[in-house]
């Protein structure tokens, strides 16, 4: 550390210069109790003296809230910008000169809560609260630093949102955010509801990076939906079945409890079934031993269990597995996007070939991977998490499409498609809604692992 002045009665300020690929960095710090300012030279031996950051995950994330508690943060990049010839005409005719775009503002509200934190007092507990705002944050601006090589300097001012209604409306008074060119956040979806009258109202495109609500919840035709939502797993459930299975030698099962949440899943299922792929036989029951008894041997089985309730759905494996084990109908099994986050028995689903849609997906053997994890390592002395990936993506790809097109970035969006880190961006638009993206993946259980076949 290069200084530290306290202070009990005022607000303290400090300016943080760091040296990167890509220029400089600025950031402000503002602190209640001290003023810090330091360099990145000196970050190694002040962590490495308290010996705090890489030791565990924990004092990682500690390190980092007492970093957050202390910034109103800006940060920019400013790579080296070229001073433009003004060629003077002969006969000087007055008109009006568009003033070049040289820097892209960004306004990020993430939910990192130092509020609800007291830094001398923080445990564990509390700490790991702070590692999903915090892994987003430190991929978001990775991606951003990445796409500030293509010319463009960046401003951005990243704000706790807290997960309030009540600071974000102050937040939203800011001139700094009033003068934003993208809004990124808010992440949940009260949020997101919250600020969608300011994005309407200064027809302010405003990034849903991690919520996979149903965009029209928000009636934001600004609104830019990351995450497809689950009608979009539906649709790309329906459509990977019609291309691998032919209508006249199989048979579409759903099973369905008509609870809310696996009629969510059925419902885009079923109707994209009957729109798109009307000589589909679709059938649905409430139960796999109801299924059971309206079983022909003659056909194929596409069987759908579109629960996710880990009771509900691990028996419906065990007998279905049982079907095509012992009683030899030909069964695959698809199942409900959030499996990923659930563990089943994996023999079962191998042998039932059981696959899911999914927005999220890393090939740790691929060299775009492989480079990303070590550039991240190197930066933050800790492996990227699935916030730290979706984090990248958004700021890459808004990033660079910002510094391509200036302004009026979102009259591209549809035509700029991006084969991202953990899922493509591939957006569509409607004008009650705005833009959403439709891009996911389909995974199979295969070798004890979840392999991409579509």
């Amino acid at each position: 550390m290069k200084q530290v002045f306290k202070s009990s009665n005022h607000i303290a300020a400090g300016l943080l210069s760091l040296s990167n690929c890509c220029g400089k960095f600025v950031g402000i710090y503002v602190s209640s109790g001290f003023l810090m300012c330091f360099q990145k030279k000196d970050m190694p031996m002040w962590i490495d003296k308290i010996n705090l950051y890489s030791k565990n995950r924990f004092f990682r994330t500690y390190v980092g809230v007492v970093m957050l508690a202390v910034v109103t943060v800006v940060y920019s990049c400013s790579p080296k910008v070229t001073k433009p010839v003004v060629n003077v005409p002969v006969n000087p005719v007055e008109q009006k000169v568009e003033p070049k775009f040289t820097q892209g503002n960004i306004s990020v509200f993430i939910p990192f809560q130092l509020n609800q934190y007291n830094l001398k007092t923080i445990n564990k507990s509390q700490i790991g609260k702070a590692d999903m705002p915090l892994d987003f944050y430190q991929g978001l601006m990775l991606g951003i630093d990445s796409a500030a090589n293509d010319g463009l300097n960046f401003k951005v001012n990243v704000f706790d949102s807290r997960d309030n209604t009540s600071q974000l409306a102050a937040l939203s008074k800011k001139e700094a955010v009033k003068l934003s060119n993208l809004l990124i956040g808010p992440v949940f979806p009260d949020g997101i509801k919250y600020m969608s009258a300011f994005s309407e109202t200064n027809k302010l495109p405003m990034i849903s990076p991690l919520a996979a609500s149903r965009p029209a919840e928000f009636n934001n035709p600004f609104l830019v939906s990351v995450v497809p939502d689950i009608d979009m797993h539906g649709f790309k459930m329906a459509d990977y079945i019609a291309a691998n299975y032919k209508a006249d030698q199989s048979i579409v099962v759903l099973i369905n409890t008509k609870k809310a949440s696996d009629e969510a899943f059925a419902s885009p299922i079923k109707r994209r079934f009957a729109a798109k792929y009307p000589t589909v036989v679709v059938q649905e029951f409430s139960s796999t031993y109801v299924f059971e008894t309206k079983m022909v041997k003659s056909k194929k089985y596409a069987v759908i269990v579109c629960s996710d309730d880990a009771p509900f759905v691990a028996p419906s494996l065990t007998k279905l597995y049982r079907l095509k084990t012992i009683a030899g109908y030909p069964i695959q099994v698809f199942g409900h996007p959030n499996w990923t986050k659930q563990t089943y028995n994996i023999e079962q689903l191998q042998n039932l070939q059981a696959a899911i849609t999914s927005s999220y997906h890393v090939d740790y053997k691929s060299k775009r991977i492989i480079d990303f994890v070590r550039i991240y390592r190197a930066k933050y002395d800790i492996e990227p998490t699935e916030y730290a990936f979706r984090g990248f993506d958004t700021g890459y790809y808004f990033g660079k499409i910002l510094a391509k097109y200036g302004p009026n970035y979102a009259d591209f969006l549809l035509k700029e498609k991006y084969k991202g880190l953990h899922n493509d961006f591939e957006f569509d638009y409607n004008a009650e809604y705005g833009y959403f993206n439709r891009h996911l993946t389909v995974l199979q259980y295969k070798d004890t692992a979840l392999l991409k076949v579509d």
